[in-house]
């Protein structure tokens, strides 16, 4: 069981790093460990048993080939400035580059050549102007949507030519730790069964956030305190955000609060879309969303996260979202909770009648209607209803008491790991760290790019 290279999660990063490896050195013997399943079995039985959870272990949204970003909307960033840190390892002028190569790498494997925002049109000037009025920045970023159902062909396909090009995937195979000897890293640990390697990559995903900080505890490897984010999804019909959906299909739009200049973003915004819950170890549901290319509802969704930098001595950003999606699982018996905005800032409870006379019907079937003020942090809470506020007078609507409040949505990054410009930890010799597992990136994109630079570092320093 000695190999060249191995992958540990079968996410985006993990699989561009598998893609360029067979590119440029086609006799590397590279292997790839997943805790879920393949793309075949990756079946969510809430799609077909009438949208309810039976808490599949692990969790088909969350894990197996292609990583969460399997069930996502499929949207590619072709932005420096979206999706993650790389500029502050390689610069904002490589980053470009890499995400035009990554991006024709996509295109090859069946990426829909379509690109929205890409051309500023007066339209688009105007949104800005109204941004720039209720203290939004509107940050640019061109978008290339594939859509869930067509995201799942195409790493399909891309899983076809790894294996095609001789690269070993085992699925339903968790990594337990590391093996590491005197500082140098030598393979890993599964439930029966050890692999070696010259070389270990680490690309396991939001999901594997918290064994891998585990880990990095266990072994000394140096972390710090990454953000968290937490807020909510919010869901109104597509009219009122036709304008945004028209001509940017999604806009990143930023707003500091004015009490607590706190940091509030738009984020994974889907047209036409579906709210989603995901259910994560421990059977923790939050809410997320996603979007088909074909299969379209009444309804947009995104989200609306709070962005907080801890300071020592905060350690433990995951936990502290673990926490509060626990307040909300408690509240709902492990589903997503769901609440009218006009009922959240009269200080009420959203009652099973209320929301029936809803002109926004909820996407998610099973979310069950409640009080987010009992979950969420007041400072947390009074940032998103001035978001939504500012949101109104760009999208005049968005402030209606109708629209819906899905909670809680968390992004799990970790803390970040520490690593050096070739992703290598300082700690530990070829051991390489990549996506949004180790709290440098937060998107398709840029962990796609990261996996493909880590792929180039160890070209750089490989004898095999």
């Amino acid at each position: 069981m000695v190999y060249d290279v191995i992958i540990v999660g079968a996410g985006p990063a993990g699989i561009f790093t598998a893609c360029e490896l067979v590119k440029e050195r086609a006799t590397l013997k590279i292997l790839i460990l997943e805790k879920g399943r393949d793309i075949k079995h990756r079946k969510c039985p809430k799609h077909t048993n009438g949208g309810t959870c039976i808490n599949c272990k692990p969790c088909s949204i969350t894990t197996g080939w292609a990583g969460a970003g399997a069930y996502s909307d499929g949207k590619l960033s072709l932005s420096h400035e979206v999706g993650g840190n790389l500029p502050d390892y390689i610069g904002v002028e490589q980053t470009m580059e890499m995400i035009s190569y990554t991006d024709e790498i996509y295109l090859k494997f069946g990426a829909d050549s379509k690109i929205h925002g890409a051309t500023e049109t007066p339209a688009m000037r105007e949104i800005r102007r109204k941004s720039i009025e209720a203290n939004l920045k509107l940050v640019p970023c061109p978008v290339r949507h594939l859509g869930t159902e067509k995201t799942q062909k195409l790493y399909h396909a891309i899983f076809d030519h790894l294996i095609n090009s001789g690269v070993e995937v085992l699925f339903n195979s968790p990594v337990e730790e590391f093996i590491i000897n005197q500082n140098q890293v030598e393979g890993v640990k599964c439930t029966k069964e050890s692999y070696y390697a010259g070389k270990v990559v680490v690309a396991v995903g939001r999901e594997g956030s918290n064994w891998l900080m585990h880990q990095c505890d266990v072994q000394h490897i140096p972390t710090e305190t990454g953000i968290v984010d937490i807020g909510v999804r919010l869901e109104c019909r597509n009219e009122i955000m036709q304008d945004i959906n028209d001509n940017f299909y999604e806009a990143k739009l930023v707003h500091y609060t004015r009490f607590f200049d706190d940091k509030v973003r738009t984020f994974c915004s889907n047209p036409g879309g579906f709210v989603s819950s995901e259910y994560y170890d421990g059977n923790l549901a939050v809410v997320n969303g996603h979007s088909y290319k074909d299969l379209k509802s009444d309804n947009t969704n995104f989200a609306l996260l709070v962005s907080q930098k801890f300071t020592e001595p905060f350690n433990a950003p995951i936990e502290y979202g673990h926490h509060i999606a626990r307040l909300a699982n408690m509240l709902t018996r492990n589903k997503i909770l769901v609440q009218r905005f006009g009922d959240l800032v009269r200080g009420r409870r959203t009652t099973p009648e209320r929301l029936y006379r809803n002109n926004i019907i909820p996407t998610l079937k099973d979310a069950v209607p409640g009080d987010l003020s009992l979950v969420l942090p007041h400072r947390i809470l009074l940032d998103i209803i001035e978001m939504i506020r500012a949101l109104d007078k760009v999208s005049p609507g968005l402030a209606s008491d109708e629209t819906l409040l899905y909670g809680v949505e968390v992004k799990f990054y970790s803390n970040i790991i520490k690593v050096d410009k070739t992703f290598q930890s300082p700690a530990v010799k070829d051991l390489y760290f990549g996506g949004d597992g180790a709290g440098l990136t937060r998107g398709l994109m840029q962990a796609s790019v990261n996996g493909i630079l880590i792929a180039k570092e160890i070209l750089k320093n490989c004898i095999c």
